[in-house]
Parts: C-alpha cells; structure tokens; sequence
C-alpha cells in the first residue's frame, strides 16, 4: 500500500483563484463533498468562507492562523479579498475526494445524470502552470458555471432556510451513488485500516507488548513539480516516499 499522511488524511496547499466572479469577488468553484470532512488552515493572504449548511449561510473571515473545517453536505465558497489568499487543506478519507467525492453547485439541468454533470465538470488540461491560456480559460467557465448555480442555492436558502438545499444533495447523491462500491475499498485501504492497525496497537500496549514499536519508520513528502487546476484554486501536492 502506498504511503499516505496521518489518519488517511490528504493533504494540499491551494492558492485560491484571485479571478473575479459575476458578483465582483475573487474565487474559487463553490462545491461540496458527500463523503469527507474539510480543513482549512489559513497560510496567507485575507478572505473569507462563504458557507451553505444546516447553519444556512455564513461567511466566516480567513486570516493567517484562522484554522476551520466543514463536514459533508457543507456547500463552499473560497472568497479571496487579498488576491494572494493561500491555504492548507487537510481532507479526510484521502482517495475519496480524488474520486468524485466532490459535487459542484452547477445549475439543475448539469446535475440531471452524470453524463451532463462530467461534461460540465471535465478540464482537458489541468496543469496550472504551464501558462496555457485555454486552460486557464476552461477552469474559468466551470468556475462561473459553479458560481451560476450557487447564487441561486445561495439565495434560497437566505429566504426559505438550509431546506432549500434538500434538491441539490438529493442530486449529489444521485451523481455519486455509482462510485460508492470503489469509495469502499478506498476506505477499507485507508482509514479503516488505520484505525484498525491502532486498535491493535492499542491491544498490543494493554498487555505490555512492545513488538511492534520495533518497526517505526520515517516518511519524507517532495513537492510536485506542477500544481493543477481544482475547484478552489491552483493545488500544489506532495509525494510522499519512505526514507
């Protein structure tokens, strides 16, 4: 099994999208995740977090410091009033996330199957750094799409309450539902294994034995050459090796 962070958790940094949306501000692709909490721990820069929840909608500001985190259904939006507002995410159930965890708020025609959803959501380029023009002009017109559909859940939920989000989960759930039987080897390889190897641990130590202890190692993460066009904004990964 390949290495993976602590917990089986991911790990990015992501400098959002300083381009201007229909409402004047800077950001990201508002979305959310069906299956996976998320981090965010605040590098550089100022903005805020405009969030769609059971709360309703809430814009908490982003500072360097400022850590917060979402559960699933939470619709998010990455709003960056600096132009440099730079982020470390930390994801759970790393795999999952890679693997369509994540829903954009397109408008309803785009969400109706997943044929419509994959056209809507699909970058054929997505190095970010390489200075591609009609790149950058792709990951722009899905982020406007996204921005579209938001404003109207936005909307309805300052009117009517987090109820008005009840039509977009449903067809969250309906998009993802087919991916869900490889979500569960992810899981099983990842943070259930985990935890897992910790009960046993913990098992181990209750009747003061110390065998395992004798195989710690240390892993070292390099940074990727190249970061990629996501929804909140260009993302730099690392690859993680034993040493």
């Amino acid at each position: 099994m390949a290495s993976t962070f602590p917990g089986a958790t991911g790990l990015s940094e992501v400098t959002i999208y300083d381009w201007p949306g229909a409402d004047g501000c800077a950001g990201g692709s508002p979305h959310m995740h069906t299956a996976s909490t998320e981090a965010y721990v605040v590098l550089e820069g100022t903005g805020r977090l405009e969030t769609l929840n059971s709360d309703g909608f809430t814009s908490t500001p982003l500072e360097p410091g400022v850590v917060l985190w979402f559960t699933p259904g939470t619709v998010h939006r990455a709003v960056n009033d600096s132009g440099d507002l730079k982020v470390l995410v930390v994801m759970q159930n790393a795999g999952l996330p890679e693997n369509g965890d994540a829903v954009m708020t397109f408008p309803p025609e785009h969400l109706a199957d997943a044929e419509s959803y994959g056209r809507a959501a699909a970058l054929e380029i997505k190095d970010a750094d390489a200075g591609l023009a009609e790149a950058e002009e792709a990951a722009r017109r899905r982020r406007d799409l996204a921005l579209e559909g938001y404003f109207a859940l936005k909307a309805a939920v300052i009117e009517s309450g987090p109820a008005a989000l009840a039509e977009f989960h449903s067809a969250a759930a309906r998009l993802v539902a087919p991916r869900t039987g490889a979500w569960a080897e992810v899981l099983a390889g990842g943070a259930a294994e985990q935890a897992e190897n910790t009960r046993q641990q913990l098992a181990s130590l209750d009747a003061a034995e110390s065998f395992y202890l004798g195989k710690a190692r240390t892993t070292m993460g390099q940074r990727k050459n190249r970061r990629v066009y996501g929804m909140c904004g260009r993302i730099q990964t690392w690859e993680l090796s034993d040493s």
